[in-house]
């Protein structure tokens, strides 16, 4: 059985068959990049490098480096002639299906990064699912001692209280997958 996880929000939608498809991208990875029983030492950018072949293999575009035009940019706001005054940057785009694409690790919940990809993807034209990949443990030293996160279970359950809450209205879905 595998060990990487996912749900679909909001949970009273079922998810469409492309779901399959990307779990299936981060399962024929799983030996690189599982947090279950070790601390792999992946940075969110190496387990992107990991997975990017089959990412691209069923149509999303990758962000390449840490360069501008390696960037994978979403506009927010347009300007004069329909060009984008403000961009944010997404680690993965798939156009057809419009999802838009962020790969976390120590950030997940730690560094708040899953309130920050949350609030850009409600923001981002033509972003419809936001695809959220956190580990399911991260460990790290905290005063000489090492400390577990439960980064996908705790985003589970950010996420899944924002879409029951009914206070916020998210204009897209979500599908969180826990490697």
């Amino acid at each position: 059985m595998s060990d990487v996880r996912y749900c679909y929000y909001p949970r009273t939608h079922a998810p469409p068959e492309f779901v399959d498809e990307i779990v299936a991208a981060f399962r024929a990875n799983e030996d690189a990049i599982s947090t279950v029983e070790d601390d792999n030492g992946l940075k969110s950018d190496d387990v992107l490098d990991v997975v990017r072949d089959d990412l691209e293999a069923i149509g999303f575009d990758v962000e390449e480096g840490k360069k501008k035009e390696q960037k994978i940019h979403r506009p927010v706001l347009f300007g004069e002639n329909g060009e984008p005054d403000l961009q944010y940057e997404v680690d993965g785009y798939h156009e057809g299906e419009r999802y838009g694409l962020e790969v976390e690790a120590s950030r997940a919940v730690l560094g708040n990064a899953l309130y920050r990809d949350l609030i850009q993807a409600a923001v981002m034209v033509q972003v419809d699912t936001l695809v959220l990949v956190v580990p399911n443990v991260y460990r790290y030293n905290s005063g000489g001692r090492t400390t577990e996160s439960k980064a996908y279970e705790k985003s589970n359950d950010v996420i899944d209280t924002v879409y029951a809450s009914g206070r916020i209205e998210l204009p897209f879905e979500t599908l969180l997958i826990g490697y």
